[in-house]
């Protein structure tokens, strides 16, 4: 989440032969949508995505404080979305929150801890156990073990991240770009073993135009600076030290190359999610050997009131646990 966005607020795919439809039936924001500040009793969620045979669903969601967003109701989303595996980013805790899951469902938690007292922090929730955790970057592991998480499943690796802002008159904009660096090298390194990665969070850059609300009053702005969304294109685009490891896939633009007007991230600030003030800021991003496993990519804009974002979601199939 941008600390001091300015409120003057409005893709690169990659080819590939394996196709999926573009076309996927979505939920266009309604400005009527609720702006209540605590989630509904009861809170429902309506996918007919969810029953495709064998669907598996991963969830990605900044709660801006985990103990706030669960006296607002983070709980009964939970309860609601029933994913699989649900990343959260922004906890602003340093040690487990024992009242974030049910245990009994989800039996696999791991929580990534900012060295300052109640900053950054990530978490993820898991019903499958993943055959290996790691922490942190390669090489970069100071700065990154509060905000990246690596689980290895049989049909992929998860990255969860939360993204460094670039900050106010972009004081840590050279920290984001270290920090975007090193998360290429990464992805590169598992993307150059044959292993299928997906890289998800809330990372801190809207990357095109349509991907905020008022682009042009915003182009020396944390999180639509040139450097960053060039560093994000590169991650999007063949590895420039080998062309043959193709880029990754932003999931959600994917499925919808032209759509404007919809946001993950509303500033409290000035009320802009009522004046349809917002920035795409949260992304599934995939290797392209996942796009044939791929059902569906969405924007959960009815799930507001306990966050500045809405979580997001993936729905795979033909994945293994």
């Amino acid at each position: 989440m941008p600390p001091k966005r300015k409120v003057n607020n409005n893709d690169t795919t990659p080819n590939t032969e394996k196709k999926v439809k573009k076309s996927t039936a979505f939920v266009a924001f309604d400005p009527s949508l609720p702006n209540n500040m605590t989630f509904p009793d009861p809170l429902v969620i309506s996918d007919e995505d969810k029953k495709t045979p064998g669907c598996v669903t991963i969830a990605s969601y900044n709660v801006a404080s985990l103990n706030a967003c669960i006296k607002k109701g983070f709980n009964k989303y939970i309860d609601a979305e029933d994913a699989d595996i649900v990343c959260i980013q922004e906890t602003k805790v340093n040690a487990p929150v024992s009242t974030a899951v049910n245990d009994k469902v989800y039996k696999y938690r791991y929580w990534a801890f900012e060295e300052k007292k109640g900053y950054g922090g990530i978490a993820v929730f898991s019903k499958h156990k993943p055959s290996q955790v790691i922490y942190g970057l390669e090489g970069y592991e100071s700065i990154s073990r509060g905000r990246v998480i690596l689980l290895t499943y049989p049909s992929f690796t998860l990255i969860a991240c939360y993204s460094p802002n670039a900050g106010d008159k972009l004081v840590r904009l050279g920290e984001k770009q270290t920090f975007d660096a090193a998360m290429e090298k990464q992805i590169r390194s598992l993307q150059q073993k044959g292993i299928p990665v997906i890289w998800t969070g809330d990372l801190n850059v809207a990357h095109e135009p349509d991907d905020l609300a008022r682009p042009d009053s915003n182009e020396r702005s944390a999180g639509y600076t040139i450097e960053e969304r060039t560093d994000f294109t590169k991650i999007l685009s063949p590895y420039e030290k080998d062309p043959s490891v193709p880029g990754l896939v932003d999931s959600w633009r994917y499925l919808h190359p032209n759509a404007k007007g919809h946001y993950t991230y509303f500033s409290y600030r000035f009320r802009c999610r009522e004046k349809l003030l917002g920035w795409r800021l949260d992304y599934f991003c995939l290797t392209p050997d996942l796009l044939p496993k791929m059902i569906n990519s969405s924007i959960r804009y009815e799930v507001w009131g306990a966050s500045d974002h809405v979580p997001i979601v993936l729905l795979l199939k033909d994945v293994s646990f």
